[in-house]
């Protein structure tokens, strides 16, 4: 019998809530700025060591106490509540979930995973202090496994983590993961980046690129909680574990924190990712590219010329009966190449070269229609309009 591993979201639950006004990204870049120049660092839950007790630890353990006394603090317990259909007393039953988040800034933005509050009625945030606050859904984003919720505490209370980049990360780097694992607040875990570049399948099915595995114990409630650089900046956004057991087993995986820039912004503008789209409702991998199956009616694709299936009615007289069928010409359709140069072979290279693109941009897409390889420029839309 064949071993199967399990692909884990480290949460429990969940969730939906009413969306709020945003601060600008201006003003949110200025916190993170502030606080990265020292205003505001947070400190242990622990008494802060004395110099004379750090002669105490090696180099090491000195990093893996200042990394933790720098950023513990940003670290937030999300419990969320939903209530699930009861088969037995044919009602509804709550039910309880639980994740970890990060501080954004001290306008009280919370950084957390979609799957965290996906389906959930309410969500409180408990901070370092013990305070709990009722959230509020900024914004999200199940593409790529991201929630912004927002509290209204004091801007004293609130800590924002310090955003690092993610573009140089290294195999063999250390990697700090704090969270709440079963409810055991601001738990710090020690590993190394094992991996990088992973791909993962998000909540709603999609592909997430460019995901950290690392090898720092997640169970149960990490997700969302950050995972830091030993320089104490976040590196990524912890979201899941490969399981046989449902627990840790050393294989962990972060969404970057350059996913997080480029979302977050847009999720504090418009509590969403506007994407653009090519209109390509069906299409399936050949061995010239990605073949059309069918585009959306007044699409961009569509609009542009490009050309699915064909239906071909056919009529067969039979005596004094006519006999109608329907047949499909899948020669009719275009095989799409590449788009702006780049090759497309797969959905997901397609959808990755359009979301890397805005509503309004002219894409030139490469096709094959009848042997003959041609250009044709596409004007994405916004997706869903």
């Amino acid at each position: 019998m064949k071993r199967l591993i399990a692909l884990i979201l480290v949460s429990a639950f969940g969730g939906a809530f009413i969306s709020t006004t945003c601060v600008q990204l201006s003003t949110h870049r200025t916190v993170i700025a502030q606080d990265a120049a020292g205003t505001g660092a947070a400190t242990s839950n622990t008494a802060t060591v004395t110099d004379r007790e750090l002669a105490d630890f090696t180099p090491e353990e000195r990093v893996n106490i200042a990394v933790y006394e720098q950023t513990n603090q940003s670290v937030v317990n999300i419990t969320t509540t939903m209530v699930r259909g009861d088969a037995f007393f044919f009602g509804e039953v709550p039910s309880e979930g639980s994740g970890s988040g990060s501080v954004l800034d001290r306008q009280g933005h919370i950084l957390t995973n979609y799957h965290v509050i996906e389906g959930a009625r309410e969500a409180d945030v408990r901070l370092f202090n013990g305070d709990s606050y009722s959230a509020k859904l900024v914004g999200q984003d199940p593409n790529n496994d991201i929630a912004v919720l927002k509290i209204d505490a004091p801007a004293k209370v609130l800590f924002p983590v310090m955003l690092g980049d993610s573009a140089g990360l290294r195999v063999g780097q250390k990697a700090y993961a704090i969270g709440n694992p079963f409810g055991l607040e601001r738990t710090l875990t020690v590993g190394v980046i094992s991996s990088l570049n992973r791909q993962l399948a998000s909540p709603n099915q999609r592909t997430m690129k460019s995901i950290i595995q690392i090898d720092a114990a997640l169970n149960r409630g990490n997700s969302g909680g950050p995972l830091m650089s030993s320089r104490g900046r976040l590196i990524g956004m912890n979201t899941a574990i490969a399981s046989r057991v449902k627990e840790n087993s050393g294989v962990g995986f972060a969404v970057p924190v350059n996913t997080i820039r480029r979302v977050v912004p847009q999720l504090l503008r418009h509590g969403r990712v506007i994407r653009p789209t090519i209109g390509i409702t069906r299409d399936y991998a050949s061995e010239e590219g990605l073949t059309i199956v069918s585009a959306a009616k007044g699409g961009p694709a569509e609009k542009a010329g490009l050309r699915g299936f064909r239906l071909i009615r056919e009529e067969r007289r039979l005596g004094g009966f006519v006999q109608v069928r329907t047949r499909v010409d899948p020669s009719y359709a275009d095989t799409i190449v590449s788009i702006d140069g780049k090759r497309v072979k797969t959905t997901d290279d397609l959808q990755t070269i359009i979301e890397s693109k805005k509503p309004g941009d002219t894409v030139s897409v490469a096709i094959l229609r009848n042997g003959q390889k041609m250009n044709v420029p596409v004007v994405l839309t916004e997706d869903g309009e």
